[in-house]
């Protein structure tokens, strides 16, 4: 199987054509393929496919097999493939997601994509949409994980997302609350944490832990849950730069939805027998 890795900011993806439906894709295949010791390693496994109703259509594994509804880096790199690979040929196009469809925008210099835009859709904060247990929203709210109490707010940004309000948490603290967070009681579906250490109205540096693939460099729906929250807290503006492990992206709070803006990148082509 022919195949490509990409990455946004180092969220990192193995990308496949699937134009005809032929690829065996399973939970299996995904695991095998995202293992980093004994396959290509990568977050996710990600399929191009045909859509009925868009120019085209993203299928997303994480790299524990399970499907992802939305993924904001991974949309940004397959954005890139499409576009550079002429699967489609215009600047502004629709991408059918389990979410919903993504309105993309690229940014491109001799004929390639440098920058994308893309419209993730307008947030949920519902807890029986997220899921989460209870009733009306999840407002900083108190939150025990082992030893320690947490402030959280928490949405529905195509997947699950919960924000952790703060200023100093550090790669130990994400490793040692993240996993515990991810499988609370309170999210039976289990949520994507990630940790806001804000830094000023207009900057956040936020540290993920995703829900099915554990800490991440980047993530970009939690960069857009995390900007929303803050907004809606009263932490931060409209428009916040998110600093990540690699970069930056930059997430615009919109009536009509969240806006992301930020690079993909190639990192390798390959054949792989798996």
């Amino acid at each position: 199987m022919h195949f490509y890795k990409y990455h946004g900011l180092g969220n990192d993806f193995v990308l496949t054509l699937d134009l005809d439906g032929t690829v065996e894709a399973s939970p299996e295949r995904a695991r095998k393929l995202c293992d980093r010791h004994t396959g290509i390693g990568a977050d996710g496994w990600m399929l191009i496919r045909p859509s009925d109703t868009c120019d085209t259509r993203m299928h997303l594994y994480n790299s524990d097999g399970s499907v992802a509804e939305m993924c904001g880096n991974g949309l940004r790199c397959f954005a890139k493939f499409v576009y550079d690979h002429k699967l489609v040929e215009k600047e502004d196009f629709t991408v059918q997601t389990p979410a919903g469809v993504m309105q993309v925008h690229v940014t491109a210099k001799d004929g390639c994509a440098e920058q994308i835009t893309a419209n993730i859709g307008a947030p949920t904060f519902e807890k029986s949409a997220i899921p989460m247990v209870g009733e009306g929203e999840c407002d900083r709210e108190s939150i025990t994980a082992l030893d320690k109490t947490f402030t959280i707010s928490a949405c529905l940004m195509g997947v699950p997302h919960v924000v952790v309000f703060g200023r100093d948490f550090d790669d130990a603290l994400v490793a040692k609350y993240g996993p515990v967070l991810e499988c609370h009681p309170a999210f039976p579906r289990k949520a994507n944490i990630n940790f806001a250490n804000i830094i000023d109205e207009k900057t956040v540096h936020v540290r993920t832990w995703e829900r099915g693939c554990g800490r991440t460099l980047a993530c970009g729906t939690g960069s857009c849950a995390t900007a929303v929250l803050c907004h809606k807290s009263g932490f931060t503006a409209d428009e916040v730069e998110i600093r990540l492990q690699e970069g930056s992206l930059f997430i615009k709070v919109t009536r009509e939805g969240v806006v992301m803006t930020g690079p993909a990148a190639l990192a390798f082509e390959g054949e792989t027998s798996l």
